[in-house]
């Protein structure tokens, strides 16, 4: 017997909806981060990008559990020493709410040329209920 390995011309990439309003951030980020990785498909291969196309809506209705939104914060470093910056998630949520589902998605990812380039492509992140993916057809999935 022989394992099955997927050509890349059979590969089908579908695209999903995933409303944010009233989820947990972790909850919602580690069911997109499946579906864009493609191990929902019983056709996943680690190395291939066989995963599906993911449109989050709703991004500033997203819920966090516990005290998050007053104690957790996103680093960054600007090159600088001493210049380390902290971002609450509150003021990321008021600000560049699509940011927090990002960073989630992008944690739950691996960290390698592959994962940087899912991420990039396939999540499609917006603030509103508004999207200009229609022509897509995208279907509605429910993440509890």
């Amino acid at each position: 017997m022989k394992t099955y390995s997927p050509k890349k011309a059979e590969l089908q990439h579908r695209w999903h909806l995933v409303d944010a309003e009233g989820v947990a951030l972790g909850r919602l980020a580690s069911r997109v981060a499946q579906l864009i990785r493609g191990k929902h498909k019983p056709t996943f291969s680690p190395h291939m990008d066989g995963g599906d196309y993911v449109v989050v809506i709703n991004a500033e209705k997203v819920r966090l559990t516990g005290k998050k939104l007053f104690q957790k914060q996103y680093f960054r470093y600007t090159g600088y020493v001493g210049h380390e910056k902290f971002t609450p998630v509150a003021r990321m949520l008021e600000t560049h709410p699509e940011r927090v589902i990002e960073k989630a998605v992008y944690g739950m990812l691996p960290k390698n040329t592959l994962g940087r380039q899912v991420l990039r492509k396939k999540l499609k992140v917006y603030a509103g209920p508004e999207h200009p993916h229609q022509g897509q057809n995208p279907i509605p999935i429910e993440v509890r």
